[in-house]
């Protein structure tokens, strides 16, 4: 049995122990079992704090963060059509809760956790999540003001470490950095692509060589074959 079969089976066991009385399929929620969730990774906490930490004070945007993490899909992005029922579970309600979420969500993009871009819904339509780990190691090596505490980013980096996450083993591009790598992957598919079209330009060349030096000796040796009698006539 693997590893993390058996561990999940002494927790089980564990569990029966300290909760005797406990119905799983009844009192618990089960992932493999519902439907309507989302992936976390498991830093989510740390992250959580590390951005409120970054946010001007008392205007804490982690709770909007969420938000938008659980109505993203794989894709990443989330649209923005729905702002008062998205502002009220993010916490904001009232007349002034719209205005407060689109406020937290301004934060957000400014700190460089999502990017916004305009459409039906105003200049707030949709917000593209981008990598926190990735925001906040690059905050945390270029920005000395960003807020970020060294105790805070090295339980971070340590937490990654212990589960797996390698989204801080390679430091974050800049824009113009990612254009520079953009470009340069660029001239490497087109010299690969070059020197791909070259040997087959080659081997095309041989190939009408070698069947060209193949057709003119086949000729000539029928030509051997051939009697004078049948060359004249």
């Amino acid at each position: 049995m693997p590893r993390n079969s058996k561990l999940m089976q002494k927790q089980l066991v564990l569990r029966s122990k300290l909760w005797p009385n406990i119905h799983p399929q009844e009192h618990l929620w089960l992932r493999k079992e519902r439907d309507g969730f989302t992936t976390l990774p498991r830093t989510m906490p740390l992250i959580m704090q590390i951005m409120d930490n970054m946010s001007p004070k008392g205007k804490p945007v982690s709770g909007t963060y969420l938000e938008l993490w659980s109505r993203a899909f794989d894709e990443c992005f989330v649209t923005l059509s729905k702002p008062r029922e998205m502002a009220f579970h993010s916490g904001f309600t009232g007349q002034r809760g719209e205005r407060t979420w689109k406020g937290r969500l301004q934060i957000l993009s400014d700190l460089g956790f999502i990017m916004l871009q305009p459409g039906p819904s105003g200049p707030m339509s949709y917000a593209l999540i981008l990598n926190p780990y990735k925001v906040i190691q690059y905050a945390y090596h270029n920005k000395p003001n960003a807020g970020i505490t060294a105790d805070k980013f090295l339980a971070l980096q340590a937490r990654a470490i212990e589960i797996g996450a390698n989204d801080l083993d390679h430091p974050w591009l800049t824009e113009e950095q990612a254009a520079e790598q953009k470009r340069k992957d660029a001239e490497a598919v087109a010299k690969a692509q070059a020197e791909a079209d070259r040997i087959a330009s080659v081997e095309v060349k041989a190939a009408r060589k070698s069947s060209t030096k193949e057709k003119t000796s086949f000729l000539k040796k029928k030509s051997k074959k051939i009697p004078k009698a049948e060359k004249r006539s």
